[in-house]
């Protein structure tokens, strides 16, 4: 379904970006919107290249645009401009394909997709790298704060897809628990704060589930673990609010923390 309106897809570039990267990266978008089920209320293209020549995949493309309030995002690296961008168009075309599903399905003209619909559909694409930066260098900078979403683990996995993220933090619906889910493999993995504090309802099987409670730590012990495991981020429950958090690498090499509001 095209959209009777085409907005103007926003440019924005950081680093040595070529000079035609970013006029190209906007007729992909804006190719691609013309595919959007509802109006695209705003759209943006940011494009990245990193300084740092031990970055393997340099170039990163990311774009983000609002379908009529609910928004969407792709992103990708690549070892040029134009792959990066490549890929996350890939992306983002899959992403506006399902939401078409999702608003037909609303409307009773197609059937409502089955659950773990998003396996079949998922490109493996080079994820974004982080820059390098020496730890002593490393800050924790403005954290995210915001309401929980209350979902089931199926519905945190498709804002997930929607949204690109490597990891979502939300309110598990059956428990009441704050929990994370995220890439594993070819499939999610699911970690509730307290597994088995309440009965987990019934999840999709490609989701597994870790039986092991999230350590009570705080921030600071949260960065130490983050860095002896060696992984993108560390789910935990901060020792001052009781809370679950998501302590992550940046892109920029610094810290990010995602904390519940409140």
């Amino acid at each position: 379904m095209a959209n009777a309106q085409t907005v103007q897809v926003q440019a924005e570039t950081r680093g040595d970006v070529p000079e035609d990267a970013a006029s190209f990266a906007v007729q992909h978008v804006s190719s691609l919107l013309r595919m959007a089920p509802e109006p695209v209320l705003f759209a943006r293209v940011k494009l990245t290249m990193a300084a740092d020549p031990a970055v393997a995949r340099p170039a990163a493309a990311e774009v983000n645009i609002d379908l009529n309030g609910r928004l969407i995002r792709a992103q990708a690296a690549g070892g040029t401009m134009r792959e990066a961008t490549h890929h996350a168009c890939d992306r983002l075309r899959i992403r506006i394909e399902r939401a078409a599903r999702n608003w037909a399905a609303i409307r009773g003209t197609v059937p409502v997709p089955v659950p773990g619909e998003w396996r079949h559909q998922s490109r493996p694409v080079p994820r974004l790298p982080y820059f390098p930066r020496p730890p002593e260098e490393r800050q924790v900078l403005p954290h995210k704060s915001y309401t929980l979403v209350h979902e089931t683990p199926d519905e945190a996995v498709a804002d997930a897809e929607l949204l690109d993220y490597d990891f979502h933090l939300f309110t598990e619906k059956s428990t009441g628990e704050d929990s994370v889910i995220y890439r594993s493999g070819d499939g999610y993995r699911l970690i509730l704060a307290h597994p088995r504090a309440r009965r987990l309802g019934p999840v999709d099987q490609a989701i597994t589930v870790s039986e092991a409670p999230a350590p009570r730590l705080p921030v600071t012990e949260a960065i130490a673990r983050l860095e002896a495991a060696g992984q993108r981020f560390v789910f935990f429950v901060d020792a001052g609010t009781g809370r679950g958090n998501v302590i992550y690498h940046r892109y920029d090499g610094h810290y990010g923390l995602v904390a519940p509001a409140g």
